[in-house]
């Protein structure tokens, strides 16, 4: 792992990522990207930055040989791409950066299209052009003799939105998931296929990740472990949509970490077939806790530990803040990933309990939002 492209920088998963490699890494050079868009507190996505900076002095300090670097820019912005590759000659790209959201892609869809189809075309296309430099000296070793290879292995983040309404569960990456019920789910579809046919054409080793409602600290405000929170302390009703009867393969940031990066070093091998032409040197798991929660259940957790961790008092009357609705355009009742797969060939599973995420993710809260508003 030379150097390292992560889109996304700092976006939830993609932020925990390059805090990671900071943290394990021997060596190398990560380069991270983001639009820094409003589509949630601008505030939120400078303080992870904020947090990458520190971790990377701390690296530094010790004296580290991985170095990070952020540049602000766009996916969709096809120069700058083209030029990124051509500087930095990656290694590695992780492919974070997307528009998300099921229910913003609603009344949204012109930025889905934008990030999610455009902006992914640009990185397929700079790592299939990755390959007109093999052969020339790189700039992101020490070692001025080494040879540039090319994209060594594209990694990027599909989602379990992709499954839609299947009734078989768990949902397998067997499974045929062509009736999407989201544009957002279509999106990132139309990624899977994309990446696919880049790998047949081009050889490019790509592998993708269908992520499974991840939540924990600093995560999405717009996830609804982050919004119920919210709306408790401002003494709102949270809506449970479906009645109540839905069920998430929650997963902890932790774990989806972890398996990114399991996943990054070892790349789908390339081979030819009887015709003569490459066999796609292309890979797809789920990424999910593997037991689906009962939303009622979850919630029951959140409140537990929302208490625990003093947000809210002993005697909030969580009942009166609760409003059963029905189910939401774009919305699944149950999400459950089959991840036997990833735990074959990379002998990971996750293994964060709800509680102890839900205990991490309040903790942090607290931190972030009472303790910092009260000084």
């Amino acid at each position: 792992m030379n150097t390292i492209l992560v889109t996304g920088s700092p976006g939830f998963i993609g932020a925990n990522l390059v805090i990671k490699l900071l943290q394990t890494l021997e060596s190398g050079l990560i380069v991270s990207l983001d639009n820094l868009n409003d589509y949630y507190d601008p505030e939120l996505k400078l303080y992870r930055l904020n947090r990458i900076a520190e971790v990377a002095k701390e690296a530094a300090a010790k004296s580290s040989p991985v170095k990070h670097i952020f540049i602000k820019g766009d996916t969709a912005d096809k120069d700058l791409i083209s030029s990124l590759f051509k500087q930095y000659r990656f290694d590695i790209v992780v492919n974070m950066a997307a528009q998300a959201g099921v229910r913003y892609s609603i009344t949204n869809p012109d930025v889905y299209m934008n990030s999610n189809i455009i902006g992914f075309y640009n990185i397929l296309e700079a790592c299939r052009r990755s390959y007109d430099f093999v052969g020339a000296a790189t700039s992101g070793t020490s070692d001025a003799s080494a040879c540039y290879a090319g994209v060594q292995h594209l990694v990027y983040a599909s989602s379990s939105s992709v499954y839609g309404r299947n009734k078989k569960v768990p949902f397998s990456t067997d499974d045929k998931v062509d009736n999407p019920v989201s544009l957002y789910a279509a999106t990132k579809k139309s990624n899977e296929l994309l990446a696919h046919a880049y790998a047949k054409l081009y050889n490019i080793p790509s592998t993708g990740l269908r992520f499974f409602t991840v939540y924990g600290p600093a995560g999405r405000p717009d996830m609804f472990y982050f919004s119920a929170t919210n709306k408790l302390v401002a003494g709102e009703k949270i809506q449970l949509f479906n009645y109540g009867d839905m069920k998430r393969d929650f997963t902890y940031i932790d774990d989806i970490v972890e398996g990114i990066i399991r996943v990054m070093a070892r790349p789908p091998k390339k081979a030819v077939g009887e015709d003569g032409l490459p066999i796609p040197p292309y890979a797809l798991y789920n990424i999910g806790g593997g037991q689906p929660e009962k939303l009622l259940d979850f919630i029951t957790v959140l409140q537990e530990e929302l208490v625990r961790a003093t947000i809210l008092p002993k005697n909030y009357d969580f009942e009166r803040h609760r409003e059963l609705v029905g189910m939401q355009a774009g919305d699944v009742p149950v999400t459950y990933a089959d991840s036997e797969p990833l735990e074959r060939d990379f002998g990971f599973k996750p293994t964060t309990s709800i509680r102890d995420g839900l205990r991490k993710f309040c903790n942090w809260y607290a931190e972030y939002y009472i303790t910092q508003h009260n000084d």
